[in-house]
């Protein structure tokens, strides 16, 4: 994928239904990194399984993604569920 490419900021539900947070150039692969529980699977992820991408948002650079992550990893339990249900429910 070109480096240029929007970058996004992604929420997984782990098998223990707690939350991850990160950020891409491309979700659809780093969502495979993870959940092959290889060597680039995040440590937090590392037998959480089954995970499922609940949440995806394309942001733009990857400035931009980091502070959304970094602004989504401090919201509460509550406001990231109602974030991925107001997401759900537009598509």
């Amino acid at each position: 994928m070109a480096r240029n490419s929007l970058w996004s900021v992604y929420l997984i539900r782990c098998g223990d239904d707690s939350l991850y947070c990160g950020i891409s150039n491309d979700v659809t692969r780093r969502v495979k990194d993870h959940q092959s529980q290889g060597p680039k699977c995040a440590k937090y992820l590392r037998g959480r399984t089954p995970l499922r991408l609940v949440y995806e948002r394309k942001i733009g650079t990857r400035a931009q993604a980091s502070s959304e992550e970094y602004r989504i990893k401090r919201l509460s339990r509550k406001l990231k569920e109602a974030l991925i249900s107001e997401t759900s429910a537009s598509q």
